[in-house]
């Protein structure tokens, strides 16, 4: 791919160069990524990304024309932002780190890193940046995917958000992570091509308008088209719109085709849907899908199948890949630990006014526990030390609050390698494991930590000997600090 080191936020560069100038940029640094709440008030996330991470690593590298232009860069002064030997630097630059992450489609939870850096100091700051674009937009669609396709119970959810996403990269990056979350095809032909997802589509309401006569527009639709009718009958009049769908269906059906199905745009869906479905059956075509759509989300697709609604597939468009309701997800990517060139390892951690925002230290992984089948919690452990003798979890939350996982002997490490010295060693899946691969791992926790709303909270917290050390440091780092007192009102 064409170089897309440029893909970051100046500060990155700024500190390589100050990394670079005095003399640091070898130091060898942890990075990990993190979100530090579900969205969507839900109770779990769906990690995805990962495919667009490695090709944007495997295409890392500084072109003439990008250090062409840092080098016009100016500073407050006026003279150059960085110097040409600098620029020469990033030039000859290879990737160097290794790097770890949850393989997409897997089931991830605040605080646990889904991508773990590790390599000279100054590389892993510049890959921060793209690695946070790359991972939170699609860890959110993905993660709205699964919920939406959760509601549906089943039912085929229909990805068509191509005209209302923000820009057609994010577009195709909606209907890529839509996917991964469970979505069964997809309107967006380039997506299609692309990723290898099915994709579907008919007629909008322009094709019945640009006719005197409803009926004459399907009739023209299933004469040009016989092996892919799903009428639109709510252009004018819905119920009207099914009869006359139901006509040039019979005359389909004489031609040797089948109607594959209706769908409906507006109105009360649940009632709706539940008319036309009588209508179609008393025709002789019990077969034929009911089809939705307008502004759906999950929690609108729950609330009409609870209303007894006959819906088959669920067209889902705006709500998904703008996740309209939660715009970002909030992922960071935070040093944990550094040493120099033959020196041990010395953790970090950053403090902060809210607890939420302290960050864990050491070389992280996350063990998974498992019973009978099921994930019964989640330890953050400290690679850089031995395996603890017993597996107790912290959390962080409310350290009194612990529970021994020793007893589960059924365990895994959730990151992966995926580069050794800047060199790919990942096998990468196909999109259709990945995607099975989501609904096997929502199959392994417990339905109340994938309710709606409300859910239950799935047990996640440190490793005992990890909650210690980052205690400590905090304590070491608060006596270092001017103590300040807050004025009076």
């Amino acid at each position: 791919m064409d170089s897309a080191a440029l893909l970051t936020d100046l500060y990155q560069l700024t500190m390589a160069y100050g990394y670079w100038k005095s003399g640091r940029a070898d130091h060898e640094a942890v990075f990990h990524l993190h979100f530090r709440k579900t969205p969507f008030g839900g109770g779990y996330a769906i990690a995805c990304g990962l495919e667009q991470v490695i090709d944007w690593l495997q295409g890392f590298r500084f072109a003439p024309d990008d250090l062409a232009y840092l080098a016009r860069l100016p500073g407050n002064d006026g003279k150059p932002l960085f110097e040409s030997a600098f620029l020469d630097y990033l030039g000859r630059m290879r990737l160097e780190v290794d790097l770890d992450a949850i393989p997409e489609g897997t089931v991830v939870f605040p605080h646990q890193p889904l991508i773990r850096v590790r390599g000279p100091i100054i590389q892993g700051q510049l890959l921060e940046t793209a690695l946070l674009c790359l991972i939170n937009f699609n860890t959110l669609i993905a993660t709205k995917a699964a919920r939406i396709c959760q509601a549906a119970g089943g039912d085929p959810v229909l990805e068509f958000g191509l005209r209302r996403a923000q820009g057609a990269d994010g577009a195709l990056t909606a209907s890529r992570a839509a996917h991964v979350g469970g979505c069964a095809s997809t309107s967006n032909v380039l997506a299609g091509k692309r990723y290898g997802i099915p994709v579907r589509g008919t007629h909008a309401h322009s094709w019945v308008m640009s006719f005197d006569d409803e009926e004459a527009a399907f009739e023209t639709y299933a004469q040009a088209m016989p092996n892919n009718c799903v009428f639109l009958v709510d252009t004018y009049d819905t119920l009207a719109g099914v009869r006359k769908a139901i006509q040039v269906a019979r005359r389909l059906r004489q031609r040797g085709h089948e109607i594959v199905g209706i769908r409906l745009d507006s109105g009360d869906l649940a009632w709706l849907s539940a008319q036309a479905r009588k209508l179609l059956d008393a025709a002789g075509f019990p077969k034929a899908q009911i089809v939705a759509s307008n502004d759906l989300d999950e929690r609108t697709i729950a609330s009409i199948k609870q209303q007894g609604g006959a819906i088959a597939v669920w067209g889902v468009g705006t709500k998904l890949v703008t996740a309209y309701d939660q715009p970002a997800l909030g992922g960071v990517y935070k040093l944990a630990a550094i040493r120099e060139p033959g020196g041990a390892w010395q953790p970090r951690v950053k403090l902060s006014e809210q607890a939420i925002k302290v960050s864990n230290p050491g070389i992280q992984n996350i063990r998974r526990f498992f019973r009978d089948g099921e994930a019964v919690g989640d330890v953050i452990w400290d690679e850089s030390h031995p395996a603890p003798a017993s597996w107790v979890m912290v959390d962080p939350a409310d350290p009194t609050r612990q529970r021994d996982q020793s007893g589960e002997v059924v365990h895994e490490d959730l990151l992966v390698p995926v580069l050794r010295h800047g060199g790919l060693v990942y096998g990468r899946p196909a999109l259709a494991d990945i995607k099975a691969r989501t609904q096997a791992q929502l199959a392994l926790f417990h339905p109340g930590v994938r309710r709606l709303d409300n859910p239950h909270q799935y047990p996640v917290g440190l490793e005992a000997g990890l909650h210690e050390r980052k205690a400590a440091l905090i304590r070491a780092a608060r006596h270092q600090a001017p103590q300040t007192t807050p004025e009076a009102p």
